[in-house]
């Protein structure tokens, strides 16, 4: 690693992959990230291998889910309300198969929170409580949460340009007009159209990827939860993991509210086809 190296880091399914497009473009505007460069631009840590990204010149953003490590002087860490990650998750695993059709988004829930299925990471609480209880408010370190991503874009780049200006020494736009253009070029509408195009051969050019299970971006909402998720599943979530997520910003008490909107077990038919909610990866 080079001392200015640095990483964007989520729990999975929490708009990593949209964060390195946004990135990406904030840093070199005028060659737009696409599926066909991002892994030269905004490489991906566990798909290639060491000699490969230590041959690529400076400064360096690395897309990584790793949990708390040292070695990372550089974090740019993005959290997202676990209620929708775990949506996400449930499309994710049912596309890979580790979820049998048929299993609801009630059944899936409990696994989620015992991070059945990320064991590599833990829970969403294991990894955000990681790097908060020892990065937070540290020099080195941005904690950039995906809703305010998705709703103050222009706001959330401007501390990320200012954040990489001062560990890189060097001036990185924050005008509203440079601004405007990141965010088209990396627009979800954008992302899914070169999915479309490139994303075959961007998967193809990857090792020990699980190609069924990936999408790179699905709907790309924040608070699609509350459309699926059952007043039971929320509550569930909510007692696992209530005080990290007051912490990092989140409301609670949302599972008493919809409960009178929506009778419990209605996320319990959900299917992958049917979902609305859910973001990349």
């Amino acid at each position: 690693m080079l001392p200015d190296d640095v990483f964007i880091v989520s729990y999975p399914r929490s708009g990593n992959n949209w964060a390195r497009f946004l990135i990406g473009n904030l840093i070199r505007c005028d060659e737009p990230v696409s599926f066909a460069n991002l892994e030269a631009r905004v490489p991906e840590i566990y798909f290639h291998s060491d000699r490969q990204l230590r041959r690529l010149p400076g400064p360096r953003v690395f897309k990584s889910h790793e949990v708390f490590d040292p070695r990372y002087a550089n974090s740019i860490y993005i959290v997202r309300d676990p209620r929708d990650v775990a949506v996400s998750n449930y499309h994710h695993n049912l596309r890979a198969g580790n979820v049998q059709e048929g299993v609801s988004l009630d059944e899936f829930v409990p696994r989620f929170i015992a991070a059945d299925f990320d064991s590599k990471w833990g829970s969403w609480r294991d990894h955000v409580v990681s790097w908060l209880a020892t990065r937070k408010d540290q020099p080195g370190f941005l904690l950039v949460r995906y809703e305010d991503m998705k709703n103050a874009t222009a706001d959330e780049l401007a501390r990320i340009a200012a954040f990489l200006s001062e560990r890189w020494n060097r001036s990185i736009s924050s005008s509203p007009e440079f601004l405007k253009r990141v965010i088209e070029l990396s627009s979800p509408e954008r992302m899914r159209a070169l999915e479309q195009e490139q994303g075959r051969r961007w998967l193809g050019s990857l090792t020990d990827r699980n190609k069924k299970s990936y999408l790179a971006v699905r709907a790309a909402v924040a608070g699609g939860w509350k459309a699926v998720l059952s007043a039971s599943s929320v509550a569930a979530i909510e007692s696992a993991w209530g005080d990290v997520m007051t912490t990092v910003g989140y409301e609670l008490g949302t599972a008493a509210q919809i409960a009178g909107q929506r009778p419990t077990g209605t996320g319990s038919s959900l299917t992958a086809q049917s979902a609305t909610t859910g973001s990349s990866r």
